[in-house]
């Protein structure tokens, strides 16, 4: 089915884009023709044909700020090459694309107020609501990423957006991959269907925006590497090929797979413009968010392995969690240039997160599904006032027992052109993901029911960020954690040797408070054609007992060349990349939850990440090369992802990133 979607979108990409010219760089319109010195005759510039720029192509976020298609070439964009298109600055990927990333940073504020499925360590590129971008354009655009994998596949994200009118815009994209990986059974795979619409009315009165998601997240699991210390640290040229290397599992899997469906409306009962031009004064709007999604987690294993423990069945065992959930948003809407926007809403969750049947055991019996709703009010606030800008918005819940409040406050203050102020406060309690309330599992110790003990975790966090031309940048976070959640060997549970004392894993709640500081500065430096791009993270942590684990300091800095070569035909940007951090007792991996879990017992990292890498810009394709961790094959076997689970070796991959404009 994924490659009759892809198939769909690249016929149609070629049927809107017949030609590919490039978009004039100018802001301004298309120069009207010059007169006849003979013809005594006026021009009618109502006819000229006006050309677009690449500002015209606008991107418009859930969130609704607004920015365009950037076909530039710079090293943000190179960071934001990979597999998940965000810069990962603050995550370290797994040895194989599309596995998980284990984290070098924090960052606490839920996006959403409501609890998720969970296998939070798989769900990078699933794409959440707030992740569909809507586009406006006044001619049709396609956008191609294309980059080479690790071993037997490709990964190709497509994604094609045109106006039928000045007032309505769809798009439709997809974002596909499989690699085989480096190592035995490690195979991922993933699909990301949406599609997007988006239109507002003559008057302005009426605007619409919704989207369809369709995705799968399909991993083989390897348990990582049976014998690190013989087969991986020790160099032996043997397991140079990792292929040859045994790992835990040759018959387990893990998947993913979701669907939603969301639409917002807006109707402005009252609209009222300034009397010299059209740009609005007051109005007063109702509005209706909908978002229906369906989910679910499975792990599936073809025979038990003493590596989870005992389990109820000897073979076929499959593990599955769905969650399925409503969520309906009322709200009303009141806009002023002088009082700003002033949003109301009234939030109804429905919830339903499952399992077969009902789990009972000498030990214990469990419930097969937690539901419920869940409502609440709420408000937003927006206001700029010449160089502040205002922003807050809360929640407050009123029946339900998964959440209690969410607080966000911003101000943000910009000095000229040079330099801008800004800090932000989030207060918010509500129940960790639903996998921490309820599992159930075809192995024992996978069960339990912690829906009446948990108690709703509590996050507040101040940041301040100072943002210069001249200086740099900084931020500084402080954030304290309440009744915090995690997943940790249980110590119940009698381990046999030590080979198995990763294997029993379950959730718990931190009675203490933890107090962690994140702060963070980028500064980039240049000189002629050469420029030093520096990021530097330094954190620590307060706590009892040692459950938030993360390196002291973090490095990533970048030494590059640019230049226009071939008459200014292509720009050229070359360099390397260094990366690292310090050693730290870094969270494990286990796959049967797809969750990372807390171990004290390891403290790796402390080994450098070197990528050279040549990039060039031609027209409006953007050309990838990268050696990448290419002081792998002159350096010790000591760098790791998580316990068991080395991290990439050197590899040179390649890919593009093509827009076409029609």
């Amino acid at each position: 089915m994924r490659y009759i979607i892809l198939l769909f979108i690249v016929l149609s990409s070629n049927f809107v884009s017949s030609q590919q010219d490039s978009i004039p760089k100018s802001k301004e319109a298309r120069p009207l023709p010059k007169a006849d010195k003979n013809l005594d005759k006026k021009i009618d510039t109502s006819k000229v044909e006006y050309e677009p720029v690449i500002g015209d192509y606008k991107i418009i976020s859930y969130y609704r700020d607004t920015t365009y298609v950037d076909t530039t070439l710079s090293i943000k964009k190179d960071y934001k090459y990979n597999y998940i298109r965000k810069d990962n600055f603050e995550l370290l990927p797994f040895p194989n694309m599309g596995q998980p990333y284990n984290n070098l940073a924090y960052n606490f504020e839920p996006n959403f107020f409501y609890p998720k499925l969970g296998a939070m360590a798989k769900n990078y590129n699933y794409l959440e609501m707030e992740d569909i971008n809507y586009y406006n354009v006044p001619t049709p655009m396609t956008e191609i990423m294309f980059k080479t994998v690790f071993e037997e596949g490709q990964f190709l994200d497509i994604l094609l957006t045109f106006n039928l009118s000045k007032r309505f815009n769809y798009a439709i994209a997809y974002k596909g991959f499989r690699s085989y990986g480096k190592y035995n059974n490690s195979e991922a795979e993933s699909g990301n269907f949406r599609t997007s619409a988006n239109y507002l009315s003559e008057n302005k009165r009426y605007s619409f925006r919704g989207h369809i998601a369709a995705q799968d997240l399909i991993n083989e699991e390897d348990g990582g590497v049976e014998d690190v210390a013989t087969q991986f640290e020790s160099g032996d040229s043997d397991f140079t090929d990792r292929s040859r290397i045994d790992v835990n599992f040759t018959d387990a899997e893990s998947k993913i797979l979701g669907k939603r469906y969301f639409f917002e409306n807006q109707y402005k009962l009252i609209k009222k413009d300034s009397d010299s031009s059209a740009i609005e004064k007051t109005s007063l709007a109702l509005g209706h968010q909908f978002n229906y999604e369906t989910k679910y987690y499975q792990f599936s294993q073809d025979d038990q392995n003493d590596y989870f423990g005992d389990a109820f069945v000897a073979t076929d065992l499959s593990d599955r969690a769905r969650l399925r959930s409503f969520y309906n948003q009322f709200s009303a809407e009141f806009y002023n240039t002088t009082l700003g926007r002033l949003k109301a809403n009234l939030n109804i969750f429905n919830y339903n997160y499952s399992f077969n049947s009902i789990l009972i055991t000498d030990e214990q019996t469990l419930r097969s599904q937690l539901k419920g709703d869940e409502i609440s009010i709420g408000a937003n606030y927006q206001k700029r006032i010449k160089g502040f800008n205002l922003k807050g918005d809360f929640a407050y819940n009123l029946t339900g027992d998964l959440t209690g409040s969410i607080l966000n406050a911003e101000a943000s203050y910009t000095i000229g052109e040079n330099m801008s102020l800004s800090a932000k406060l989030h207060s918010s309690s509500r129940m960790p993901n639903f996998n921490y309330l309820l599992y159930q599992s075809d192995y024992s110790n996978y069960n339990w029911d912690n829906s009446n003990i948990f108690e709703k975790t509590k996050t507040n966090s101040l940041q301040v960020a100072i943002d210069s031309k001249l200086l740099g940048g900084i931020s500084a976070k402080f954030t304290t954690l309440d009744n915090y959640s995690y997943f940790a060997v249980d110590p119940s549970v009698t381990i046999v040797d030590d080979e198995s004392e990763n294997q029993y894993i379950k959730p718990f709640q931190e009675a203490s408070s933890i107090n962690y500081i994140k702060v963070k500065y980028a500064k980039e430096f240049k000189l002629g054609n050469f420029a030093l791009d520096n990021t530097v993270m330094y954190q620590t942590v307060s706590q009892s007992n040692d459950i938030l684990n993360v390196p002291q300091f973090t490095t990533r800095n970048t030494l590059y060349y640019s230049k226009e070569v071939f008459k200014k035909a292509m720009f050229l940007q070359t360099g390397i990349t260094f990366k690292y951090f310090t050693s730290y007792n870094m969270n494990s991996y286990n796959p049967l939850l797809g969750e990372l879990y807390i171990q004290n017992n390891q403290s790796l990292g402390g080994f450098p990440l070197l990528d050279f890498f040549i990039n060039a810009k031609v027209q409006q394709t953007r050309i990838y090369l990268k050696a990448e961790h290419f002081n792998s094959s002159f350096s010790d076997y000591n760098y790791f992802s998580a316990p068991d689970y080395p991290y990439r070796d050197f590899i040179v991959r390649f890919g593009v990133v093509w827009n076409f404009f029609s």
